[in-house]
């Protein structure tokens, strides 16, 4: 006869779960009062498999550790591991003069799966309007791998307005003039000069958007 799954066990099962998902993404009970703006006490109960949480905090510890409900109430195989997760940091408007992922740059960050993402310094920007479109979609996140240069016609973060201000734009080359052309016609080339100058200070790699 199947043993019936007590309310004590599916609290220890919780508990389990919690601590590996947590060990994965390297964050501590501390790191998840803070994130997720809960009382200490409520999450150490719950590391502890003294309280199990309710529908709507089960969804908000699944969206933080990136990974479905059922991974945090069912009892796994032992043998069966989950991914490890990455944060990556998103940068929102650039201090002049600070290294580009300077804690004064950054606004947010997001959990990528490490195994598939590319190695080197990462990170994501937020598409602001529509000069990439349909390329890149207002609001989407896109994938940066940090890099001096790409190839001619690649899309790329570029720093621009005396390096404060990020953009996505496509490369192009001819002869010795750089333009940063966006993938709108409707949007004017941006001609690279002395006057008028950019720095790439990064690869387009992949674009999301949250739904």
């Amino acid at each position: 006869m199947e043993e019936k799954t007590t309310a004590q066990t599916q609290r220890n099962i919780l508990a389990s779960n919690l601590k590996e998902l947590a060990d994965k993404k390297r964050v501590t009970q501390a790191d998840i009062v803070r994130d997720l703006e809960l009382s200490e006490s409520t999450v150490r109960s719950w590391f502890n498999g003294e309280k199990y949480p309710r529908i709507q905090k089960l969804q908000l510890l699944a969206e933080y550790f990136n990974v479905p409900r059922s991974r945090l109430t069912e009892k796994r195989a032992e043998n069966l591991s989950i991914a490890t997760l990455k944060r990556i940091p998103v940068l929102g408007e650039i201090a002049c003069g600070d290294p580009i992922t300077a804690d004064e740059n950054i606004i947010d960050y997001r959990d990528e799966i490490a195994e598939q993402l590319p190695t080197g310094d990462l990170f994501y920007l937020k598409a602001k309007g529509e000069s990439m479109s349909p390329t890149i979609t207002n609001g989407s996140y896109v994938l940066i791998k940090a890099q001096p240069n790409v190839e001619n016609g690649e899309i790329a973060a570029v720093l621009v307005n005396g390096d404060t201000e990020a953009t996505l734009k496509r490369v192009k080359r001819q002869g010795d003039i750089v333009m940063l052309v966006a993938d709108n016609p409707e949007y004017m080339p941006y001609v690279i000069t002395k006057d008028n100058p950019a720095r790439i200070i990064g690869k387009a790699i992949k674009m999301s958007v949250d739904l």
